[in-house]
């Protein structure tokens, strides 16, 4: 059975990002985390085990792990695996900044690259070398050294190089694949699908949501997108949509004094009285009373 690393285990709620150097020298026991796993090997060697398949990693590879998916390494007798580690969630880089620079086609092409074939899959190691390797390694090792001193402004730098790491990645992987990235999204595991299409609506659920866009980003009809979503979790886009904003809702009532007209804007509903008929109606009481319950049970 494969344990759950949680976001609290490492970071916290204000600054949900983390990174460190790591030597693996043994197997490593299956797991699965509620954040995105960054990785970049620096030395050594090792069999990756990602849902299921098994692949050799090695210096200068890189690959992302998001929520959810089972991994582990398995190191052979005598070899070591050295990697840098960087954990963070999709809310440490606010929509607003990737709208700005341009950058949510780069953050959604993450998405969808685990749907791609096997000569075209970046889970399968966007292999990096020479300028590019380097690059991407003195920008991790910046982090590293930002979240060891937090100096003034750690974070803000710390948010930059991730930035740049993700729009970088995105570049060198679209150029080795001379520009042909994703002509189709190959038959895969309706499960898998299902949970890279939960873990796109999750970040983007305070937002309007336009289902025939995003069925057209994983490759798929609207009522297919439905279908795959439905059967493997129980709920449509739009449900999975108002259900992300409950659960953040819910969150938000309990952690902050924000006024209930507030957090229905932050969640994404313009109208506070639609808020709170369907809040009332999924958790069972208004905002106001689960509020009061909350802090009665603290």
């Amino acid at each position: 059975m494969a344990f759950k690393y949680a976001t609290h285990m490492f970071m916290d709620a204000e600054f949900p990002f983390w990174i460190k150097k790591y030597r693996h020298d043994s197997d490593r026991i299956p797991h699965f985390h509620d954040f995105v796993e960054l990785v970049y090997v620096e030395k050594g060697e090792a069999i990756h085990e990602f849902e299921g398949e098994r692949y050799s990693i090695g210096p200068g590879d890189v690959f992302i792990i998001n929520p959810g998916e089972v991994h582990t390494y398995r190191i052979r007798n005598g070899k070591t695996l050295e990697i840098i580690n960087c954990l963070f969630t999709p809310a440490l880089i606010h929509e607003s900044l990737l709208h700005e620079l341009q950058l949510m086609k780069a953050m959604d092409f993450l998405y969808v690259l685990p749907f791609l074939n096997d000569r075209e899959r970046f889970h399968h190691r966007l292999r990096l070398a020479g300028r590019e390797s380097a690059t991407v390694l003195h920008l991790m090792e910046g982090m590293i050294e930002e979240w060891k001193e937090t100096s003034a402004g750690y974070r803000t730098l710390i948010k930059m190089k991730l930035v740049e790491i993700l729009v970088l990645l995105s570049r060198y992987y679209k150029k080795q694949l001379n520009e042909t990235v994703a002509e189709g999204i190959t038959d895969v595991d309706d499960d898998m699908r299902a949970r890279r299409i939960s873990g796109y609506l999750e970040r983007h659920c305070f937002q309007a949501i336009d289902v025939e866009s995003i069925a057209r980003l994983f490759h798929v009809s609207s009522r297919q997108l439905n279908r795959i979503l439905k059967n493997e979790t129980g709920l449509s886009v739009m449900e999975t949509m108002h259900h992300n904003r409950m659960e953040r809702a819910k969150q938000l009532l309990r952690e902050t004094d924000e006024t209930i007209i507030g957090i229905a804007a932050l969640v994404g509903y313009e109208s506070p009285s639609f808020f709170n008929r369907l809040f009332a109606r999924t958790v069972g009481c208004p905002p106001s009373v689960y509020r009061s319950e909350a802090r009665l049970n603290v």
